[in-house]
């Protein structure tokens, strides 16, 4: 009887210590929000590097224009997506490991981030190096391969930024470290706006003036947030000295990033997929002029779910490095809050202006109208973005990126394609058509994200957490003993 009395009251215990108060809850999201108001500004201003570029290149014509959208997105396709995609293995293994206060470990695993990131970067650089072939031999107009082969080498030293870039960015993200990345990233994008446009117009560089302001301001990023690590007290406990050790963290590392670069760049091929597939439907200049805008619009948009994800990956693996499961399970809840709110605002405001955000891009009747049309279908991406934008970033914090790859893989490419080419083609939704059947992809993959989400169970995750932390530290620390 006493036994089962005092299991009532254990029971009861851990009742009370599992519910979400609403202090918890407020003190969660006002963290969240903290974190991720400077991530989308620093998001969106690495991301309007490459926007403000084509912006200016635009001035100059058609070919100029053509070519380096087409190089940009090349780029994005074939580099910048795999090295982002890669860096966010960090999210899991420095976020838990500043969460157990295994600080020396968050600065040599950016080490050998860096390392890794770089060796990728050159088996890349051969294939921009012939890219202009490559565009040629899959029927490509000449002048515009050969400009936007000459546009993408320019682009290589970014592309090396980029492989330092974002493992640095990882490094400030999982410490809440924002002030440096803000600071750079803004003062980085209103310096390449007139030097992008003092190197396109002033000099004889011409388009691959772009390209080369896009280079230097990524390396500028890049050398204040190294500076930045290396000299201040803030980064003392974590800024490791650079030894052999980092070759022995390659092995984690892939562990993680090949599966986060997989997650991204299925999700990232699906849309551009989409865009070659608007080529081969009747008025193709005009279907893919809309889906573009469609696309951007969307692509700018995300950088709002994209932040909450980030700051969601850092609560989360934090607290379960710390073994707070509790303190995780809010920060979910916080998250997810925080992008229902934010999706709200921003797919009602995107509706309310359906009849003029078109002009935003276009100044042709014919195409505002049609971006009109596709506006309610905006608004439901926007809204399927943003909930699993924060759905993704947990999955990071949590560990679980391989999970993502099958579920990315089942959405958009056994689901949200067929689907697509299905009703575009033989149903004749052409352009419409394209659209629901990737948003449909999008919704299996929110579907499951959120089940999965649903299902953890966040003590035996801030177990794994913390073993997975401490074996790997126990198992260097023998390495060094050899």
């Amino acid at each position: 009887m006493e036994e089962s009395l005092l299991a009532k009251h254990a029971e009861k215990e851990q009742g009370e210590k599992n519910r979400v108060t609403w202090h918890a809850f407020n003190q969660e999201m006002k963290r969240i929000c903290y974190l991720a108001g400077p991530m989308v500004a620093v998001i969106s201003s690495q991301y309007l590097l490459q926007v403000v570029s084509t912006m200016i290149i635009g001035h100059m014509g058609e070919l100029y224009l053509s070519s380096a959208s087409l190089a940009i997105s090349l780029a994005g396709v074939t580099g910048f997506s795999l090295l982002m995609g890669m860096a966010s293995g960090l999210e899991t293994i420095c976020g838990q490991a500043f969460g157990a206060q295994q600080y020396q470990r968050i600065g040599m695993q950016t080490y050998t981030a860096i390392f890794s990131l770089i060796l990728v970067c050159i088996p890349l650089s051969l294939l921009w190096i012939n890219m202009e072939k490559i565009l040629v031999f899959i029927g490509q107009d000449p002048l515009i391969s050969h400009e936007a082969g000459k546009f993408i080498i320019w682009l290589l030293p970014a592309l090396f930024a980029y492989a330092i870039l974002q493992p640095l960015v990882r490094y400030f993200q999982m410490q809440s470290l924002l002030f440096p990345m803000f600071a750079s990233s803004c003062v980085t994008l209103c310096i390449h706006v007139p030097l992008c446009w003092a190197l396109v117009f002033k000099t004889r560089l011409s388009n691959v003036g772009g390209a080369l302001a896009v280079s230097i301001s990524i390396w500028s990023n890049v050398i204040f947030l190294g500076l930045y690590m290396r000299y201040s007290s803030a980064c003392a406990q974590t800024r490791a000295p650079i030894s052999m050790e980092l070759f022995k963290g390659i092995s984690e590392f892939f562990r993680f990033a090949i599966p986060s670069a997989v997650m991204v760049c299925l999700e990232w091929w699906s849309f551009e997929l989409l865009v070659l597939l608007s080529g081969l439907l009747p008025n193709p200049q005009l279907e893919t002029s809309v889906l573009s805008v469609c696309l951007n619009t969307i692509s700018t948009l995300y950088t709002l779910p994209f932040g909450i994800g980030a700051a969601a990956s850092t609560r989360v693996s934090n607290e379960l490095g710390a073994g707070n499961s509790h303190a995780a399970r809010i920060a979910v809840f916080a998250a997810m809050s925080l992008a229902v709110i934010e999706t709200s605002i921003v797919s009602t405001t995107l509706f309310a202006c359906r009849h003029i955000f078109g002009y935003v891009f276009s100044n042709e009747k014919e195409v505002v109208d049609y971006v009109t049309v596709m506006a309610p279908l905006v608004c439901i991406s926007v809204i399927l973005d943003s909930i699993q934008g924060v759905l993704t970033g947990i999955a990071r914090g949590c560990g679980w990126q391989h999970i993502g790859v099958y579920v990315n893989m089942g959405a958009y490419y056994l689901c949200g394609i067929p689907i697509a080419v299905l009703l575009a083609f033989v149903v004749q939704l052409r352009g419409k058509g394209l659209w629901i059947g990737i948003q449909s992809g999008a919704l299996v993959q929110t579907v499951l994200l959120s089940i999965i989400t649903g299902c953890i169970n966040w003590e035996q995750q801030a177990i794994k957490a913390r073993k997975r932390v401490f074996d790997e530290q126990i198992s260097a620390d023998n390495n060094m003993v050899v």
